[in-house]
């Protein structure tokens, strides 16, 4: 059965999209631990990252990156946090999670509501700014 991740990829459930290549797909997270928490996964459904063929790993990284200098650009933060946890949902994935502190990357945390416009805008600028970064 497919993932959540990967239904979302085929559009059959609805995303806050934000970045996509050949391999890769940049969403928001519905349930963000900060503005602008971002959600890079590989398009092959693979549940754990170090799984991944080294060719599909090294890619996911340098788009991670990429997404992640969009976000630094789109959201006011001093760092973009990367964490990889992967118990949630079975599908390889990595956080990109804007941060101030380093207490606002405790998945204990209370989480940030946002509007669905909220939400489409924040999704917006920071694929405005991904595709700057090409």
């Amino acid at each position: 059965m497919p993932s959540i991740f990967t239904k979302i990829i085929n559009k059959e459930i609805p995303s806050y999209d934000v970045a996509e290549n050949n391999s890769c797909y940049a969403f928001l997270d519905i349930n963000p631990l900060t503005k602008g928490h971002t959600l890079v996964v590989p398009k092959k459904e693979v549940d754990y990252l170090f799984d991944l063929e080294k060719s599909d790993y090294d890619e996911l990284h340098d788009f991670a990156r990429n997404v992640a200098i969009s976000i630094k650009k789109s959201i006011d933060c001093k760092r973009v946090a990367v964490v990889v946890l992967g118990f949630e949902v079975p599908h390889a994935h990595i956080h990109l999670i804007p941060i101030n502190h380093e207490d606002e990357i405790n998945f204990s945390n209370k989480r940030v509501k946002l509007s669905t416009e909220e939400m489409k805008k924040i999704a917006n600028l920071i694929s405005e700014n991904f595709l700057l970064e090409r």
